[in-house]
C-alpha cells in the first residue's frame, strides 16, 4: 500500500507544479525549470519506496523491462491518476479566477514530439534507475527531472510537453488541454515508453 501512495503523492506534486506555473506563470523559463525541479525531488523522494514512477508510461516501460511486477502495474496506474485528478482539483480551486488559455497543437507533430521524448524520458529512466551497471547511483533523479525539463524546452510549444498520461488527464481536467486531445498523449506516449524498452532490451541483452 505504502508504494501506491508514494505514487499517488509524486504524482501530485507534480501535476500541481505543472498546472500552477502554466496557469499563474505563463510563458517562458519558469514551467520548464520549475516541473523539472519537481519531478527530481520526487523522484529522490520516493524512489526507494515504489521505484518513483509517477507516470502510466514509465510503469510499463519499467514492466516490460521485468523490474515492475505485473500486479503491480494497474495499482501504480490507478494511484498515479488518481494524484494527477487529485492535483487538477487543487488547482482549479487555488488559481480560481485566472484565464487558461487551452492548447491547440497539431496532431502529428505532436504525436511524434511526445513520442520522442516519451521515450527519451523511459530510456534515461531504464538507464539510470534500473540497469545493473548503473545500480547505486546518487544522480537517477537529477537525470530524470533534467530529461523532462529539456523536453518541455525543447518540444513544450509543439505539444505542451507532457510526456505522461497521468498529466495528459490532470491538464484535461484543468483545461489546459482539450478532451478530444487526450488521445494524442495516451497513444504516443505509452508507445514511446514501449520502444524505449525494447531498446533498452536490445542494448542490455545481458541485464535480465
Amino acid at each position: 500500500m505504502g508504494k501506491y501512495l508514494v505514487e499517488m503523492i509524486g504524482t501530485f506534486f507534480l501535476v500541481l507544479t505543472i498546472g500552477l506555473t502554466v496557469i499563474l506563470g505563463g510563458s517562458g523559463v519558469i514551467p520548464p525549470l520549475a516541473i523539472g525541479a519537481a519531478l527530481m525531488v520526487m523522484v529522490y523522494a520516493g524512489g526507494h519506496v515504489s521505484g518513483a514512477h509517477y507516470n502510466p508510461a514509465v510503469t510499463l516501460a519499467v514492466w516490460l523491462r521485468g523490474r515492475c511486477e505485473a500486479k503491480d502495474v494497474v495499482p501504480y496506474w490507478i494511484a498515479q491518476i488518481a494524484g494527477a485528478l487529485v492535483a487538477a482539483f487543487v488547482t482549479r480551486w487555488l488559481a480560481a479566477g485566472t484565464p487558461i488559455h487551452a492548447i491547440a497543437p497539431q496532431v502529428g507533430p505532436a504525436f511524434i514530439a511526445e513520442l520522442l521524448f516519451t521515450f527519451a524520458l523511459a530510456w534515461v529512466v531504464l538507464n539510470v534507475a534500473t540497469a545493473r551497471a548503473t545500480a547505486g547511483n546518487s544522480y537517477f533523479g537529477l537525470a530524470i527531472g533534467m530529461t523532462v525539463m529539456a523536453g518541455a524546452f525543447t518540444v513544450g510549444g509543439i505539444s505542451g510537453g507532457v510526456f505522461n498520461p497521468a498529466v495528459a488527464v490532470g491538464i484535461s481536467t484543468m483545461g489546459i488541454s482539450p478532451w478530444p486531445n487526450l488521445w494524442i498523449y495516451l497513444v504516443a506516449e505509452l508507445l514511446g515508453a514501449a520502444i524505449a524498452a525494447i531498446a533498452f532490451g536490445l542494448t542490455h541483452p545481458d541485464d535480465r
